[in-house]
């Protein structure tokens, strides 16, 4: 006699979002769907749309110009050091504007450059090459992944580093993309630098983004939203949660050069010297609920292989790295910058 069968396993995984009613692109067999899905670029972090229009980025303006006046009065929980970098910017009445307007910019050149490159010179199109993160999946079920067109192995023989760069690289070599590398996924020891390299050179040439002195990269801006709403319930004298004055920055910034870790807001404080921008890793603060992990011991440690990373005079364009508690001190193998 057969007995019942009970299925007593659930497989962890993601729920993906669907991409509209034109998620399922088509069906190469009965069991293999071609689906649309979003891809968030690794290592890279351009200015955010979420303001949708002109108008929205000018209710932006006005926020950010009231947490001006709040930092200011002291009532934002921000660090001096922190607010009197960002405060100036936030003060001109045209940080949301000028973000939205940077974010539009970078989303045409993306538009643009993919069409470019993924067009042969016969005219007919190339697949994408797509190479995956150790973890796959962001917060957002965003697949994380270098973007690059997929050329053959006799083109690639044929090809410099910098003719077969990522998409993602790209961005940041024109100057619509600050690095942004997200722990554990490192680029790998031939192309850090050259990410690096290509941020060093954009914002030296005053290209994309750093062409504009008020600039507030994504992170920053991301933040600020962020502390704004916080700030906003402090001034209203309503109840905030546990640890929601912190809430609104959440990452540790470690110098890669010397493995030294920053407070979450003291990224502005990462030593600089004359040279390239320095690659700051960041990782997430312990969550609630999380096991406490041990902390990187204060002692020196040698620093990565390949060429030493330095930093240029003013704000850094520099990535970072977000992840786990623990900093180790141990360089993880990661994704390349480039096909």
């Amino acid at each position: 006699m057969i007995e019942a069968l009970q299925v007593l396993w659930m497989p962890a995984g993601d729920n993906l979002p669907a991409r509209d009613s034109r998620a399922l692109v088509d069906l190469s067999d009965g069991d293999t769907p071609n689906i649309r899905m979003p891809i968030r670029m690794l290592s890279v972090d351009t200015p955010e749309v979420t303001a949708r229009s002109e108008a929205g980025a000018a209710r932006v303006d006005a926020k950010f110009l009231e947490l001006a006046d709040w930092i200011e009065q002291g009532k934002a929980p921000i660090s001096g050091p922190l607010a009197a970098v960002l405060r100036p910017k936030l003060a001109t009445g045209k940080a949301g504007t000028l973000h939205f307007g940077q974010g539009k910019q970078a989303s045409a050149f993306a538009k643009q450059n993919a069409e470019t490159r993924l067009t042969r010179p016969d005219g007919s199109k190339r697949n994408l090459f797509l190479r995956t993160a150790d973890s796959p999946f962001d917060t957002n079920h965003r697949m994380l992944a270098y973007v690059a067109p997929d050329y053959s192995a006799a083109e690639r023989a044929a090809m410099s580093r910098a003719e077969r760069s990522t998409f993602n690289l790209d961005l940041v070599t024109h100057g619509w993309a600050a690095p942004f590398v997200l722990y554990p996924s490192v680029p790998g020891e031939d192309d850090l630098p050259l990410l690096v390299d290509a941020a060093a050179t954009a914002r030296a040439a005053g290209r994309g983004i750093w062409g504009d002195p008020d600039t507030l990269l994504a992170y920053e801006y991301r933040a600020l939203e962020k502390l704004h709403a916080v700030t906003k319930k402090i001034v209203e004298r309503k109840e905030l949660n546990p640890g929601e004055a912190r809430s609104w920055r959440d990452r540790y910034c470690v110098d890669m050069r010397t493995r030294v870790l920053h407070g979450p807001e003291a990224w502005v404080a990462v030593p600089q010297a004359t040279g390239v921008p320095p690659l700051r890793l960041v990782r997430r603060r312990r969550r609630r609920g999380q096991p406490a992990q041990p902390r990187p011991r204060p002692r020196a440690r040698r620093p990565l292989r390949g060429r030493p990373v330095s930093a240029a005079p003013g704000r850094s364009a520099g990535g970072r790295c977000c992840g786990s508690r623990r900093w180790s001190g141990r360089r993880r193998s990661g994704r390349p910058a480039r096909r």
